[in-house]
């Protein structure tokens, strides 16, 4: 199994059909909606839709990601890029990141070279890392993805085989956020004992969305108001998961062909879930959310992506063992209080076989774009103290 380098090169007549998309994009009428209370705002669409036009330029966010070493192999007839950057340490540990949805590899730009080579941005070199960021099966330029069933743990199986087969490394590390953090979890889970250790930023159980999550009474000091904002995602933020869980496909089509749709299905995510007080550009810039749209435009796959949702209700999680805790890696927590969802502690010491917990002054759903240098503080302490 090999790996072949790979350039990111989009032909120019996707980029010159994108223009014109965006020269004759019809945006849908908007009133009484400052406040985003019915979802994505018009005005603030239309004036980032002018910039992808006018102002955007995808060959310079192509350059910077072609600065990075870029591969790409395949698993099982599965199409994997990914990111290899070799650590400068005396002794680095493997590790991948894992991204979710509606991320990309390219969320994870901002702490790949502090956790490969730390003692170019000040850190010191026994904490380096071989630093492996995939894109998800059938994310970005993980496609075209035609298989069917691939979710959240068939990726951590692939993970398993990505790190080990194609990469030679007998045991590594593993973080994640969003779909990643499940990927990691189930990677303590399922394997264990090639897992050095495992670091997350997002909890939620590996049934992910069968059952119930904790009630309020396992909520203790300084966990007050997380179940509540619990309940708030449920009941006024899922609508796109109970879409994507059952008929992604109707929605694939429509902003498969809409640039502009895409964009305001994917920013209004991006703003409600980071920490930005309803000011999406405190986070991110006009130029980060338009890769983000870029990377989903460019390589179509929108659709497979939102599959990943169907996929994981579909052909649900089954446990691999009985034994308690469920992740029996060493378990790394960084709670980023703004996070979409909020576990409490009491339950993470049941669930994960907890060796850190750290609870973040900032922060929100994107850790590794809003808060990168929080996340590279956690992780590198997390995995000192397992060296």
């Amino acid at each position: 199994m090999q790996k072949e380098p790979f350039t990111i090169e989009v032909p120019q007549d996707v980029l010159t059909d994108l223009q014109q998309r965006l020269s004759t994009a019809r945006l849908a009428q908007d009133f009484a909606n400052a406040g985003w209370e019915y979802g994505t705002n018009g005005a603030y669409l239309q004036e980032l839709v002018e910039y992808w036009r006018d102002g955007y330029d995808w060959r310079q966010h192509e350059r910077e990601m072609n600065a990075f070493a870029n591969y790409k192999t395949t698993i099982d007839g599965i199409p994997i890029h990914f990111i290899h950057e070799p650590g400068k340490g005396p002794k680095p540990i493997p590790l991948i990141l894992s991204h979710g949805w509606p991320w990309t590899f390219w969320d994870f730009h901002k702490v790949i070279r502090p956790l490969s080579d730390p003692a170019a941005f000040g850190g010191d070199p026994a904490d380096a890392f071989d630093v492996v960021v995939p894109s998800l099966p059938g994310y970005g330029f993980s496609t075209p993805l035609t298989t069917s069933g691939i979710n959240f743990w068939r990726t951590a199986d692939l993970w398993v085989r990505l790190m080990q087969d194609v990469l030679g490394y007998d045991t590594f590390a593993a973080q994640g956020g969003d779909w990643g953090a499940i990927i990691t979890a189930q990677l303590g889970h399922k394997h264990a004992d090639k897992l050095i250790g495992t670091h997350v930023n997002l909890m939620v159980p590996l049934s992910v969305f069968v059952g119930s999550l904790p009630d309020e009474s396992q909520y203790g000091p300084g966990e007050e108001g997380w179940y509540e904002r619990n309940l708030n995602f449920f009941t006024a933020e899922s609508g796109y998961s109970a879409l994507q869980t059952t008929k992604p496909q109707t929605l694939a089509f429509a902003l498969n062909d809409s640039p502009v749709g895409l964009c305001s299905w994917i920013l209004e995510k991006r703003r409600t879930w980071s920490d930005c007080d309803g000011q999406v550009e405190k986070r991110f810039s006009k130029d980060d959310l338009l890769t983000t749209m870029m990377i989903y435009w460019v390589t179509q796959s929108f659709g497979t992506s939102a599959r990943y949702y169907y996929e994981a209700t579909h052909n649900p999680w089954q446990p691999s063992h009985d034994r308690s805790p469920v992740v029996e890696s060493p378990m790394g927590v960084a709670v980023f209080q703004k996070e979409v969802i909020l576990m409490p502690r009491k339950w993470a010491e049941q669930y994960y076989n907890l060796k850190r917990w750290t609870l973040m002054p900032s922060g929100g759903h994107f850790a590794a774009m809003e808060e990168p240098q929080l996340l590279i503080d956690d992780v590198r302490a997390f995995f000192r103290s397992l060296r």
